[in-house]
């Protein structure tokens, strides 16, 4: 269940301090030079200053932090809890770095340790110390590079206050959802613990535990060096700061890149030499559909996606091909899913296999099949032991809403001309390269 880093522990003198680097720079977490080294790492941003563990909260809170692994949810509160919940129990907390990246539509994380594995390190420490942890945890799935990384770095820090460990976490898809990692960490079961599981509370070991992004992490390693004057200068009023996105599909140069929270998916696209035309999946395989000819101009950043049908997720956009069928698109996708689950609720085991043939039906012709999404999609939806129903339901109810858009488009399917699906949303885990971004 765990590999352990290896090695000597390079000797660095530590330097004092660092200026902060240019504010209005979006290169935070994704350097034009890579800081892979530790001794590059020092010498672009400086040694994590000592904080009280109060006052980091506090500081996240001023930032507005949201965390950036999918949900979106206030990353002040989220420590906050697993805080209180140590001080309730008198039990250390854990601290898991969630490096998995399970969606296939998003390589970020990968990119982002490749590039500055030491400044997700950083976060995981100074969440540990926010929260009074004692174990950190490097969560990553077995076989990617992450581990790799992360274990090629951790030998050239000095010793940490708190152990850092990485763990080997199966490659599956729901293996990396939060409870899922607590509970194969307690028993080698790597699957959804339930809605119901209180992980801040009594999480692995059955200690208070939190579970954090790895661009969170690294985030707040950033916000603990600068404070929230600095992390705010950029992005967006109501989400600040920069993000990573994953841009694929039909787009001329795929990767990774870093913008400010809230720039205009037009200006998204054009890092990938895109221009903003067709539909897009914006926020992996739980997402929403986007037309882009329609809606370039809204932010990237959650809220503006979400009043748009859409999602900032896990911080993806995967453009489909000109002409290109958002409905037999989507039944490819839930067709996935409905394997993918992790076959434990009814919701999950019979629920999305028939929303799968029924959505397979619809793109085929039969006119039926209308009518029981619409009975199926509700009686689903919110009723599953963990959230993978509910994203799913949530995909296919933003897909019906796309296609309302197009006339005549499902007449066309109902009249036995269906489209066929381009199968430019990958579903198995794809490599991607970053991409710097133009001006």
């Amino acid at each position: 269940m765990s590999a352990t880093a290896t090695g000597p522990r390079e000797r660095i003198d530590m330097p004092t301090a660092v200026a902060a680097p240019d504010p209005s720079d979006y290169r935070r977490l994704l350097p034009g030079r890579p800081a892979a080294a530790w001794s590059d790492h020092l010498a672009r941003l400086g040694p994590l200053p000592a904080r009280r563990p109060a006052d980091l909260v506090t500081a996240l809170d001023a930032a507005g932090l949201r965390g950036r692994g999918g949900a979106g949810f206030p990353a002040a509160r989220k420590l906050a809890a697993v805080a209180d919940a140590v001080a309730a129990s008198r039990l250390p907390a854990v601290v898991v770095a969630n490096c998995c990246e399970g969606d296939p539509t998003s390589a970020k994380d990968a990119v982002l340790i490749d590039r500055s594995p030491h400044l997700v390190i950083d976060g995981a420490l100074v969440a540990a110390a926010a929260v009074g942890a004692d174990r950190v945890l490097l969560a990553g799935h077995e076989g990617s590079s992450v581990l790799r990384t992360l274990s090629r770095a951790l030998p050239q820090r000095p010793a940490p206050a708190v152990p850092v460990e990485p763990v080997v976490i199966p490659a599956r898809y729901l293996a990396s959802e939060a409870s899922s990692l607590v509970r194969f960490l307690n028993t080698g079961d790597a699957r959804p613990a339930g809605r119901l599981a209180p992980i801040w509370r009594s999480g692995v070991d059955g200690r208070p535990t939190l579970v954090a992004n790895a661009e969170t992490l690294a985030q707040l390693a950033l916000l603990a060096r600068f404070g929230p004057e600095w992390f705010t200068a950029i992005g967006s009023p109501a989400e600040p700061g920069t993000v990573l996105v994953t841009i694929g599909g039909a787009v001329p140069r795929p990767g990774v890149i870093e913008v400010p929270t809230g720039t205009p998916v037009r200006d998204v696209l054009a890092c990938a030499g895109a221009a903003p035309a067709g539909w897009a999946l914006v926020g992996g395989l739980a997402g929403g559909w986007l037309d882009l000819g329609r809606s370039s101009g809204v932010g990237f950043d959650s809220d503006e996606l979400r009043a748009a049908g859409a999602a900032r997720g896990v911080g993806s956009i995967t453009v489909l091909p000109p002409r290109a069928c958002v409905l037999a698109e989507t039944a490819r996708i839930v067709a996935h899913q409905a394997q993918a689950g992790a076959r434990q609720c009814g919701p999950c085991m019979f629920g999305l296999p028939a929303i799968a043939d029924d959505l397979a039906g619809l793109v085929a012709g039969d006119r039926s099949a209308m009518g029981r999404l619409r009975r199926r999609l509700p009686a689903v939806d919110g009723r599953g032991a963990c959230g993978h129903p509910d994203g799913t339901v949530g995909l296919v109810t933003k897909a019906l809403a796309a296609v309302a858009t197009e006339p005549g488009h499902l007449e066309q399917h109902l009249a036995g001309r269906p489209c066929r699906a381009s199968t430019a949303v990958p579903l198995t885990a794809a490599a991607a390269v970053p991409v710097e971004r133009r001006s």
